[in-house]
This record gives C-alpha cells, structure tokens and sequence, in this order.
C-alpha cells in the first residue's frame, strides 16, 4: 500500500507541477514552426490529430445529449466518423454533429489557457486522457494504431520532459489545434464529398439550414479559437 501511495503521490505531483510562462521567443518560435508544417506536404499526417480531437467532440456532445456512442473509425486519408445511435433528428443529433469541427479549436483555447497559466503538464495530462477515453470507442486498427501512437508521444513529453520543454510541448499542440482546425474548416467546402456525408450536410438536412451557414459557422469558430488562444498566449507578454 505504501509504494502505491507513493507511486500516486509522484504521479499526482507530475501532473500539477507548475511550468515556466512562455516567452516571446518561445511563441514565435513554436507557432513559425507549427504554421509551416500545417502548410508543408506533412499536413496530412498532423490532420490525424485534428481528426482525433474532431471526433471526440463528436463523442462527447453525443454523450451530452443522451444519445449511445456506438464506436469511433479513423481513416488513413485523415477522415474520421462517430457513429452514435438515437433519435435521428431534434437538438441532440445536430448537436452531436456540430461539435466536430470546433472540438479542435475549443481544445486549444483550453491548452492554450492552461499554458499560459502555468499548468502545461495539467494541459499535457489531458490529453493523455482524451486519448485514453477516445481509445475505448475506437472500432478499426488504424484508428487504434493513430491513438496508441499519439499517446505514446504525449506521454513521453509528460514523463520525460522537464517543466520548460513540457511548456513548449504544450504550445505547440495549442497552436497544432487552433491552426489545424482553421485550415481543416476552411478546406471543408472544397472537400465535401459528393454524396452529402460532411458534417456541414447533414446538419443542413437535419436542420433545415443552408449549408453555406454551417460552412461559415465552422470557419468563424476557428477564426475565434486562433484568436482567443493567441491572446491568452500573447497577452501575458506585454
């Protein structure tokens, strides 16, 4: 019981060890790098985050509305789908499928704050669970490939990293989240797939909304989430 007691001690102490605040070259230096990989061909492999975070939003607000989260798939062409069984019209179901493309921009605000305040190993923990709590639903092998993969990298910065390097780590997934989920926003028009299956499309049917709405709501939800968490990142600078 003592070396348990010990173990969850260490553990917990991890998990709220405070880290430096990020300086002006720490932000200028993670945001130049992460922006040109998002427009680099590595794109499509840092989408598979996005996609992570997307559906899990997707999951939570299915959850959230009562409806029965049936399974997550992760695709190796950085497409996801949540499946998720309950009435198929009515607030729940649009909100299950509204939640997608802010999830990652609403993840990021929330690294973003947690960095600025201090608590990146808090931010880098989370994620570890998000991981953990979308693993269980994951219904394909790629999808749990992407998962297992993710989490071993986050959980390496939050064992091995010293307080500033998990700073900088969590910055950088910040920044991966709001830039990701902007560009991913903004290519949805162009990337809708013919037969109606995006999200945007289906909340049209669902809601009796334009689609072009949807669209709009998509790209003004990342234009708010890169400007939110840039402030709470920046604003402590001046």
């Amino acid at each position: 019981m003592t070396g348990l007691r010990e173990l969850a001690g260490q553990l917990w102490a991890r998990v709220i060890a405070v880290s430096p605040a990020p300086g002006a070259l720490d932000v200028v230096a993670v945001v130049a790098i992460v922006g040109a990989l998002l427009l680099l061909p590595s794109w499509p492999r840092l989408r598979h985050a996005i996609t992570i975070v997307h559906e899990a939003g997707h999951g939570f607000a299915a959850t959230l509305t009562r409806r029965r989260l049936a399974g997550i798939r992760l695709h190796s062409d950085s497409s996801g789908l949540t499946v998720s069984v309950g009435r198929p019209r009515g607030p729940g179901m649009a909100l299950t499928l509204l939640a997608g493309y802010p999830a990652p921009s609403a993840a990021g605000v929330l690294v973003a704050w947690a960095v600025a305040a201090g608590h990146a190993a808090v931010a880098l923990w989370g994620a570890l669970v998000l991981l953990l709590l979308v693993l269980v639903q994951i219904r394909n092998w790629f999808g749990l490939w992407t998962v297992l993969v993710a989490g071993a990298l986050v959980g390496a910065v939050t064992w091995f990293a010293d307080p500033a390097w998990q700073m900088r780590a969590a910055l950088a997934v910040a920044a991966l989240l709001v830039l990701g989920g902007l560009r991913a926003a903004v290519e949805l028009p162009a990337s809708r797939r013919r037969d109606g299956a995006s999200d945007a499309d289906q909340l049209a049917r669902v809601t009796r909304v334009p689609v072009g709405f949807w669209l709009l709501v998509f790209v003004l939800a990342g234009l708010v989430g890169v400007a939110v968490a840039g402030w709470l990142v920046v604003a402590p600078l001046r």
